[in-house]
């Protein structure tokens, strides 16, 4: 609030105190002060009114002021209301599907969502993890298993397939400046999980989904697997090293 609202409304509260309980409150800041013609010799001393005891006071005896009947009753309303419950934390995630498990990561370490394309594989090397290496905007990134890592059924993911799915893509996450690919069967998009639809993980999962699963998200009646993104990065970066 600026200096002419403080005193605009100063200057009404000290009219509607004064009527009430019956003082008559100093406004000298609107006379001879700040909002007045400025000919007070406090003011070389003070510089701005509110630094004046002279407006301290005034302040303190309207606050000191008996309510007004109406200000009362405002106030009853007030506390009288029904408390505004708000929506408890929401999580942006995106949710993805591999294989028959639909799963989801934090929407800020998403790049890019691309076409499936064909995923050049490295010679001599053993690790199932990587898959080889994908073009994605003409750079050349290590593409990952999420399959293979979360110990599930991989299917087809070299993308050398002559009619790959329809629904197939190929996702871009980048965290702490390493950036991976993975290839899932199919991308939902983004989608707000409030408190309340976040379980807790049930022990029917299978045990290799469970160590990279710290939570169940309830979508469309669907459970959705809420990845321990830094377990994930943990697990990528060493299989890459």
């Amino acid at each position: 609030m600026n200096d002419r609202d403080n005193s605009s409304s100063l200057r009404g509260e000290a009219s509607a105190a004064s009527a009430t309980a019956g003082f008559q409150l100093n406004d000298c800041w609107n006379k001879i002060g700040v909002r007045g013609d400025q000919s007070c010799p406090e003011l070389a001393a003070h510089v701005h009114c509110r630094n004046c005891p002279v407006y301290s006071k005034a302040a303190t005896e309207l606050l000191d002021g008996e309510l007004r009947a109406e200000q009362r009753a405002d106030w009853t309303r007030h506390f009288a209301r029904e408390k505004e419950v708000s929506e408890p934390g929401l999580h942006s995630l995106l949710i993805f599907r591999v294989g028959s498990e639909w799963l989801a990561l934090p929407t800020v370490l998403f790049k890019e969502v691309a076409d499936l394309r064909p995923i050049h594989t490295l010679p001599h090397r053993r690790n199932n993890v990587v898959l080889g290496l994908v073009n994605v905007r003409g750079e050349l990134t290590v593409c990952v298993s999420l399959s293979h890592v979360l110990g599930m059924d991989a299917g087809d993911e070299s993308g050398a397939g002559k009619n790959p799915a329809r629904g197939k893509r190929l996702v871009v996450l980048q965290r702490e400046g390493n950036r991976v690919v993975f290839p899932v069967d199919e991308v939902f998009g983004t989608h707000r999980f409030s408190s309340s639809d976040i379980k807790a993980l049930p022990s029917t999962v299978a045990k290799a989904t469970a160590t990279y699963t710290h939570a169940v998200g309830i979508w469309r009646e669907k459970s959705v697997g809420l990845l321990d993104a830094e377990l994930l990065f943990y697990t990528l970066n060493r299989s890459l090293s």
